[in-house]
């Protein structure tokens, strides 16, 4: 399992953005960064700067996952046919514990992570506790019979700030999800933008 490395509010705060979109992030009362230098007035970032900030931040949005797991992703990506950061993206939101999120089974990535990693989480009714596992076209996520009554599973699935993606069927009610398709960069409502071209750019120097 790989462990959280950083305060997901840090993460915000370092970006300047509210990556997540979430009502209580810090961005909202102070946009400079975290730390006793964070209001220094900050120069313009080179090329690379610009890429590597890309990188970091689509990296943390996804529970900031390692840099090892996240490379790749990235050389799987370029495999396959097509635009290599749209491949990226469907990957990534391939991923089960994206979904999980999207989903509203939980109210945060991270969140996601540590519920599937607990074992609430089946796929296509076999229990799967691997947050990184892909998935495919047609596979049904279901929250496990004993865990649907969970407090914060059903607080999740009522948060007004974010709504399901069209690329999964979600039924609260039973709480299941299906995977219908695998979502483009415009098909992913990522509360701020991502430039994942910037991150092709980045590993191909």
């Amino acid at each position: 399992m790989t462990k959280r490395s950083e305060a997901k509010y840090k993460i915000d705060r370092r970006m300047g953005q509210n990556i997540w979109g979430r009502p209580k992030s810090p961005v909202n009362r102070r946009e400079y960064g975290p730390g006793q230098h964070g209001q220094r007035r900050k120069g313009k970032l080179s090329d690379f700067g610009v890429q590597l900030r890309a990188k970091q931040k689509l990296k943390g949005y996804y529970a900031n996952i390692s840099e090892r797991q996240f490379h790749g992703i990235y050389v799987e990506a370029s495999r396959l046919k097509g635009d290599t950061g749209e491949n990226l993206i469907g990957l990534l939101e391939r991923r089960l514990d994206a979904v999980v999120y999207r989903a509203k089974f939980v109210s945060t990535i991270f969140a996601a992570r540590q519920f599937i990693n607990h074992g609430h989480i089946k796929v296509n009714g076999r229990k799967v506790n691997i947050s990184s596992y892909q998935l495919k076209v047609g596979d049904v996520i279901e929250v496990k019979e004993a865990s649907k009554q969970l407090a914060h599973v059903l607080e999740a699935s009522q948060l007004p700030e974010r709504d399901t993606p069209d690329y999964l069927e979600v039924d609260h009610g039973k709480m299941t999800a299906k995977y219908v398709r695998i979502p483009g960069l415009s098909d992913v409502p990522f509360p701020v933008q991502m430039e994942p071209h910037l991150v092709v750019e980045f590993y191909s120097r």
